[in-house]
């Protein structure tokens, strides 16, 4: 083999690896990012598969062009009024952190009190079925405010929100209202807020919080498997 031979070989088989490597990035970057419990979104940078991007090392590539980066699915932008709602939940949530001062405590069963409490930090105005006096006494409050089921005829009653199944799990989304029917009888007997969506593959996973078990990320599906067998979830979509 010739001087000018070998200099071809070993220029071809450099392009092979350069190519190779650039393939490999790409679809590393273009893969699902990591679920986190912290629910911010996620950015990455790719490199157009079109384009190699220029390396010293052919047998790592990296791409230098953020203007380039194929385009990554992010998470749904919070806006203000989730984030306001989600930082009042995680902020009272706990026996020993209940806003009680202001708007009392429903006994053993506190957890409308609380999902109302949720949707005030949210942006929600009382009216004269949905309210409650602030005095620290929950039992001045209006059946819409206190019961669950009566929450949930007020919020059919006036379109605040869309009635969802536990099947259109794909539709909700954190800040939405959870509700629950232990018995299968048709009234509501528990009402959260949900704090996590996550989605892996074809399974979504939701967590709630809420008071009267008090919690900050409970599981929709322990809920309705171990600690209420054969109960029904239901939401509502806040828009």
């Amino acid at each position: 083999m010739t001087r000018w031979q070998r200099l071809g070989l070993t220029t071809a088989v450099g392009a092979v690896l350069a190519v190779g490597a650039t393939a490999l990035v790409v679809q590393a970057l273009e893969g699902p990012a990591e679920s986190t419990n912290t629910g911010q979104p996620k950015t990455a940078l790719a490199t157009d598969a079109a384009t190699p991007a220029k390396t010293d090392d052919p047998a790592r590539v990296t791409p230098t062009d953020p203007a380039a980066a194929a385009p990554v699915e992010a998470a749904p932008v919070v806006s203000a009024a989730v984030t306001a709602q989600m930082d009042y939940l995680l902020a009272h949530w706990q026996l020993e952190n209940y806003n009680s001062a202001e708007w009392g405590v429903l006994g053993e069963n506190d957890c409308v009190n609380f999902a109302s409490q949720a949707m005030i930090a949210r942006g929600w105005t009382m009216d004269g079925v949905w309210s409650s006096p602030k005095n620290g006494n929950a039992y001045d409050a209006s059946a819409a405010w206190r019961s669950s089921t009566a929450f949930m005829n007020y919020i059919a009653s006036t379109g605040k929100a869309t009635a969802l199944t536990d099947q259109q799990r794909d539709q909700v989304k954190v800040g939405d209202i959870a509700q629950f029917d232990w018995d299968n009888t048709g009234d509501r007997d528990h009402t959260g807020i949900v704090t996590k969506v996550e989605k892996v593959g074809d399974t979504i996973a939701i967590s709630f919080a809420g008071h009267t078990l008090d919690s900050d990320y409970r599981s929709v599906d322990t809920a309705i498997t171990v600690d209420h067998p054969g109960a029904t979830a239901y939401y509502w979509s806040v828009p």
